[in-house]
Formats: C-alpha cells, sequence, structure tokens
C-alpha cells in the first residue's frame, strides 16, 4: 500500500470502478446535462462507462464542462506565459485562489490545449466531505490536504503532503498545482504564506535545498476575474474579521460557494504564468543565510511575479476610486461599467454600514493598490 494512501488520486486502474459507482449520482447527471445538454443520458452513460484513465476523463468530461462554463458564465479566458512551458516538463503551479473548483479546472484547460502535462492538484479536505465530491476530486487528480489537524498530526500531514509533490514532480514527471496560501483570497490580497514554502522544503533531506527548490520549477500563476461570482458570500467572513470576531462557516457553506462560482457570471478571465523561479532563488540564497530568511525571500518574490502578472479589470480600477472618493483611474472604465458595479454592489452590500461598504470595495481595489505597491518598488 502508497505511504499517500490517504490523500492520493485514483491510480487509472480504479476510475472505470469509481465512474461505474458513482454514473448514476444526482450530481453526476447535473454535471453531465449541463455540459452536454442534446446528448442523451444512455451515450454520455455509456462512454463515461467505457472510461479507464483520469486523463480520458478530464479531457473526455471535464475539460468539456469548462469549456460550457466559459459559455455560459463568462466573457472568455485569454492567457499569457504559457508559450514558454516545455510539453513534456513537469512544474510545481504556485497560483493566488480565487475559486474553489476554476482555478485548477481553467489551468489544467489551457495546458491540455498547449499540449502541456496537467496537474495533479491540492484541495482542502473540508471539501470533500461527501463521498461523491471526493470520488470526484480523485477522479481530476487531487490530492487531499488535512486541515484542522493537532501540531504533531499536522507537521506528519505537511510532511506527507511535501513528498508526494516531490515524488509527483521527480520521479513522475507529473505537475503540480498549489495554492499561495491556505483557502481562497478573500479580500483581494494575494499573498504567499510562508508555511507553503516550509511545507515544500520538508521533502529536501540532505539535498542542497537551493538545487532543490529549482528542481521543482516553481511557477507563479496569477488568475484574475473581472467579476467574482462570490464577493457577496464572502461578505459574512470578511465582516467577522473586521469586528475580530471568529468567523464560523455553515455546514453548507463550502459547497454553495463552489457552485457559485461555476454558474455565477465571471466576466473576463485572464491566467498568466511567471517565467521558472531559477536565477532568483541563486540570489536569495546567496544573500541570506537563515532558512527562515530564504523562504520569507522566495514567498516575497513570488507575490512579486504573481501581482506584476495580475490582469485587472474595470470593475478594480472601478472600486479603487469607489473606495478613495476618486476620479484617478477613470480613463480605465467607462460609466456604463461604473453603474453596472454599483448597482451590483448596492444590491448586496449596506451602504449604511461603512465597514461592509469598505470590504466589499476593498475585495476588488487591493489587487490595483498591491501591484501598484510592485511596480513602483
Amino acid at each position: 500500500m502508497s505511504k499517500f494512501e490517504a490523500i492520493r488520486p485514483y491510480y487509472d486502474s480504479e476510475v472505470n470502478d469509481a465512474l461505474a459507482q458513482h454514473a448514476d449520482h444526482p450530481m453526476m447527471k447535473a454535471i453531465m446535462h449541463f455540459t452536454f445538454p442534446d446528448v442523451p443520458d444512455d451515450v454520455w452513460r455509456s462512454q463515461l462507462l467505457r472510461t479507464h484513465s483520469i486523463r480520458d476523463f478530464q479531457v473526455n468530461f471535464i475539460y468539456q464542462a469548462v469549456l460550457k462554463v466559459l459559455e455560459r458564465s463568462s466573457s472568455g479566458l485569454t492567457t499569457s506565459g504559457f508559450d514558454k512551458l516545455e510539453k513534456n516538463t513537469a512544474y510545481l503551479f504556485i497560483s493566488n485562489h480565487r475559486d474553489i473548483i476554476l482555478d485548477t479546472s481553467l489551468l489544467n484547460a489551457v495546458l491540455y490545449e498547449n499540449g502541456c502535462k496537467m496537474t495533479t492538484s491540492a484541495i482542502g479536505d473540508n471539501l470533500v466531505k461527501k463521498p461523491f465530491l471526493k470520488a470526484l476530486a480523485k477522479l481530476t487528480r487531487s490530492f487531499i490536504v488535512h486541515r484542522g489537524l493537532s501540531s504533531r498530526a499536522m507537521l506528519e500531514s505537511s510532511k506527507l503532503n511535501s513528498e508526494y509533490i516531490r515524488d509527483s514532480i521527480f520521479y513522475e514527471n507529473r505537475s503540480v498545482w498549489i495554492a499561495q496560501r491556505e483557502g481562497r483570497t478573500k479580500d483581494g490580497n494575494d499573498m504567499t504564506q510562508k508555511g507553503v514554502l516550509k511545507m515544500l522544503s520538508m521533502a529536501c533531506e540532505d539535498r542542497d535545498l537551493a538545487v532543490y527548490f529549482k528542481r521543482l520549477k516553481i511557477v507563479p500563476v496569477s488568475i484574475s476575474y473581472e467579476n467574482d461570482p462570490t464577493d457577496l458570500l464572502k461578505m459574512p467572513e470578511l465582516l467577522a474579521k473586521a469586528r475580530s470576531e471568529t468567523y464560523v462557516k455553515d455546514k453548507n457553506e463550502d459547497f454553495r460557494t463552489l457552485l457559485s462560482g461555476i454558474i455565477g457570471q465571471k466576466k473576463r478571465i485572464h491566467i498568466a504564468l511567471g517565467d521558472v523561479l531559477n536565477q532568483d532563488i541563486d540570489v536569495i540564497f546567496q544573500e541570506e543565510t537563515s532558512l527562515n530568511r530564504q523562504l520569507q525571500r522566495i514567498s516575497e518574490e513570488i507575490d512579486r511575479v504573481i501581482l506584476s502578472n495580475f490582469k485587472l479589470w474595470p470593475t478594480n480600477y472601478i472600486a479603487v476610486d469607489l473606495l478613495h472618493n476618486s476620479n484617478e483611474y477613470a480613463n480605465h472604465y467607462t460609466e456604463v461599467e461604473k453603474q453596472a458595479f454599483e448597482t451590483r454592489f448596492l444590491s448586496g452590500v449596506d451602504k449604511n454600514n461603512p465597514v461592509a461598504v469598505q470590504s466589499f470595495l476593498a475585495m476588488y481595489a487591493n489587487p490595483v493598490i498591491n501591484k501598484h505597491k510592485v511596480l513602483i518598488s
């Protein structure tokens, strides 16, 4: 039995049995009816039951579902930086994280279209409590990150995740996706947690750490949505944070957020890949001697690349001007766009609650503010 048994995706030899077990699940039917609205159930079901690998499931079903999501709930996806990837090379994509499902699904769709290796992707165990969702995650090559553990158990879990990432890249030549932080960004501040780099370092063992990080081929990823369909759903947590209160999620909150992210209107989307971190790592390890500072500097470099490449939309600029009661960025949007943003904003936020107003606007404004800081530095 693999030491990764508790976190790994399905092996290809397990895929057909898993699909047979879940083919008639209401959620599987909903996915198929959404993706293939004009295809009779017996046709897609027959193809599903002839599927024997994760790649076939991803290409024939999940990729088609992503295309349908883009068609129905976006104004299109643009990309940059994918031409720099080598097709048969495994990378570690470290990304800002805005949407539970789409961030990785869109990245893998573009990787597939460019003939590159699709990823095995980290997913929190809080998102796969239901048996069907866990099976779907394993069918799309996700590996599970356990949360809410004791300090000792968390250390062991982090080391296991680190070793899984290392083995996937070094020995299976499989790219990996992880978020730059635990959980999605709620307030628009895309900042890499140093703990993510510490987790990655745990599988280095007695290797030279600088060489090890370079071998991982870290690629910072910036994903931006012109409209966040889950923005209003984030408000209770942001307001609790503003009041210095502990926020407790509703039982089905993650699931509602997942669905809203998929079917809600996103308008334009952009994914940008940075260069592989290489010489930057050499410089950092030459200038810093303590592990703490080395990991902090790498985190800051990932942030710099993600923010520099982050595609800003009219919604971002409108939010800054509304937040500051100014017209500084008025040349980046039209009056029609501003009115549409204000209508959405005021439909779900109490304009008489200054904390709510500021929290919502900051969600969209912070990327502009943070990118400006990076560019002037």
